[in-house]
């Protein structure tokens, strides 16, 4: 199960880098990009919990640190992603069932203004101002905007795979061949014992007639 997680989120993050630095990136929309890897990490938070998103935060932030056009520091989205992914992460439903589309809704727009003024805050400490430059209230705004429309034909989506994955049919047969070969195991141990048991009573009782017996003969002989 646990390598279908990996499996699955690493393809769906590569896809999701992929169609956003060759596609969404050069329809020079006003403002943000949108961004496809945040929500793909958003979708899987959902499923997986905190501890599944802040990792899966990371790993996709740092494949975007590394993806050219990359012009930052390395590490910087990285560590925005894992925050988002952990929060995110927290909004997972105990069922692992959403019972309407407003969690999700406010969980992207939550996340994708988080992400954009996290990114801005760390940029700022290490010295990059380019958001100053842009306008951090349009960013803001055109972030929030973009991955609110993409956000209903990506993380519906996402969420089916990743519980498809995590409900494997296969693995739950060979997990149920396992139980099966456990109880028998079980069940053929506490038969020999009982068994064993049983033999070692009737040697008891064997042994108790025969002494009987003999004391019957000696008691005749001595009389």
């Amino acid at each position: 199960m646990r390598f279908n997680r990996m499996l699955l989120s690493t393809t769906l993050v590569i896809v999701a880098l992929v169609i956003q630095v060759s596609v969404l990136a050069r329809l020079h929309l006003p403002g943000a990009v949108p961004d496809l890897v945040l929500l793909t990490v958003l979708g899987l938070a959902l499923v997986y919990g905190h501890v599944g998103g802040a990792l899966i935060g990371f790993g996709a932030g740092l494949l975007s640190d590394l993806a050219p056009p990359a012009d930052h520091a390395a590490g910087r989205y990285a560590l925005v992603l894992c925050v988002i992914g952990y929060l995110a992460g927290l909004a997972k439903p105990e069922t692992g069932r959403l019972k309407s589309a407003t969690g999700p809704m406010v969980v992207v727009v939550v996340a994708a203004l988080g992400a954009t003024l996290l990114y801005a805050g760390v940029g700022a400490l290490v010295g990059d101002d380019a958001a100053r430059h842009v306008g951090l209230p349009s960013l803001l705004f055109t972030a929030a905007l973009y991955d609110l429309l993409l956000a209903p034909f990506v993380v519906p989506g996402i969420m089916a795979l990743a519980r498809r994955a995590e409900n494997d049919p296969l693995a739950e047969t060979n997990n149920a061949a396992k139980a099966a070969d456990v109880s028998a195991g079980w069940l053929s141990s506490g038969t020999g014992l009982r068994i064993g048991s049983q033999r070692g009573g009737l040697r008891m009782k064997a042994a108790r007639s025969r002494a009987a017996r003999a004391g019957r003969i000696k008691g005749v002989k001595r009389l």
